[in-house]
């Protein structure tokens, strides 16, 4: 599978919500134009992880859409999800990539660090992801990565390099022209309608895009 170059990566924020609110509003997102999604979820009921998480394979699919699982690596093989995104704690990207073969995308946490990404880069990881990028409610504590940042990565790695932290409506256009590929956000599409949320980052997205340095 490959990666899409570019989009709106949506991550699911429904701990303590019942399948059906999951699954709705995953479905607008889906509607809206995501490029991705990702199944996360820190609660430790692995058998309800592992009914969402089949729901969620076959709703995406339905689109065409890749599911990224977070941090698990076993939960992406029991399901057949498209992939994986491994942060600093959730193991090696070489086991991962033996575990799940050389078709699954396998995405990586790299912080505000170049040489962490450099290395995944090297050890094939099908995404870099840096943050975060603006301050952040669902991670408050998470260390800086400014978008000089994004712009120094994406000229120098292949992979597609995803931001992710604070982005919104309001300054996705920024991440965008700074290089990032792919914008990784949660609260700005789970607070109100996902779908007109989606399609509000999808139009500031590009917009941004267009800003690049060619």
């Amino acid at each position: 599978m490959s990666i899409p170059v570019s989009g709106i990566y949506v991550l699911t924020d429904h701990d303590g919500l019942d399948d059906g609110r999951l699954l709705s509003d995953v479905e607008a997102a889906l509607q809206g134009g995501v490029a991705m999604i990702q199944y996360r979820d820190k609660s430790h009921d692995h058998s309800a992880r592992h009914r969402r998480a089949l729901a969620l394979r076959a709703q995406c699919r339905d689109y065409g859409t890749p599911l990224i699982i977070n941090d698990d690596v076993e939960l992406c093989a029991a399901v057949d999800a498209d992939g994986v995104h491994l942060g600093r704690d959730d193991g090696q990207l070489e086991s991962a990539r033996q575990q799940l073969g050389p078709d699954k995308l396998i995405g990586v946490s790299c912080y505000n660090e170049l040489n962490r990404a450099r290395a995944a880069a090297q050890a094939g990881a099908d995404y870099l992801a840096f943050g975060s990028i603006f301050p952040s409610d669902t991670k408050p504590n998470a260390v800086h990565a400014p978008l000089a940042l994004l712009q120094l990565a994406s000229a120098q790695f292949p992979a597609p390099v995803c931001a992710i932290g604070g982005i919104g409506p309001a300054n996705v256009d920024r991440v965008a022209a700074a290089g990032a590929d792919l914008v990784a956000v949660i609260g700005s599409v789970w607070s109100g309608d996902p779908r007109e949320n989606v399609a509000r980052l999808k139009q500031a997205f590009e917009q941004g895009r267009q800003r690049q340095p060619s």
